[in-house]
């Protein structure tokens, strides 16, 4: 089976992010490139983490009317991602126009609930039940739209595997047992996460960040 840790890149320098990628490319299964690397470097740095040679995560999480999301999926094409994230919350004609403008060999995932939310975030942004209820209805209508799969926590992701079996499922906000939650508020291991059904182990800080990020990566994959 693939490695399924996908290592966020979030670096602003694109020099210390190909540097890092390079150093961890046998520990990890794919490169994760976010909004922050994505409006610093552009399609010319996708294109030279590409030839790193791993899969590449454009998470990007598109969140407009039907038709923005769509030229934007199709802007992206020459990138060929692996995968590309939208937001759940954009609705099912959104989601629909996204998959149908996506690369074919790119698998569309939705955004539930960022992990960065809890219960109380939920009631203050006017969404009624908890985070976890949100991921799930979120998730039952990225199924509806025909996405690939969705990105949740690991809260919620043995819940969503058990309604959706082949759903490509994504869990972000990863802590080793001895990790800073930091921003992060619905965190559990990778280990935990993959056990219960997680597709792809997002992990950032926890390789980044580390002192050694290659003996860091080594000893999460060797946790899986």
């Amino acid at each position: 089976m693939s490695n399924p840790i996908y290592l966020a890149l979030d670096l602003p320098r694109l020099d210390a992010a190909i540097a890092l990628a390079t150093k961890v490319r046998a520990h990890v299964g794919g490169l994760k490139l976010g909004l922050e690397f994505f409006c610093a470097h552009g399609q010319h740095g996708v294109h030279e983490i590409a030839k790193i040679g791993l899969p590449i995560f454009l998470d990007l999480k598109l969140h407009d009317i039907p038709n923005t999301v769509a030229g934007a999926m199709q802007a992206i094409h020459v990138l060929q991602p692996a995968i590309v994230t939208v937001h759940a919350a954009g609705g099912r004609a959104m989601m629909e126009d996204a998959k149908a403008a996506a690369g074919e060999n790119t698998r569309v995932v939705a955004v539930t609930v960022l992990t960065s939310l809890d219960d109380d975030d939920m009631a203050a942004i006017g969404v009624g039940g908890s985070a976890y209820d949100q991921a799930l209805r979120l998730a039952d209508l990225a199924q509806e739209a025909g996405l690939d799969g969705i990105v949740c926590s690991g809260h919620e992701v043995a819940a969503v595997h058990k309604r959706w079996k082949h759903g490509y499922l994504v869990v972000p906000g990863l802590r080793p047992g001895n990790g800073v939650a930091a921003d992060q508020k619905r965190t559990v291991s990778p280990r935990a996460a993959r056990d219960a059904g997680a597709s792809v182990l997002v992990i950032g800080r926890p390789i980044s960040h580390a002192e050694e990020p290659v003996a860091a990566a080594r000893a999460i994959e060797g946790t899986l």
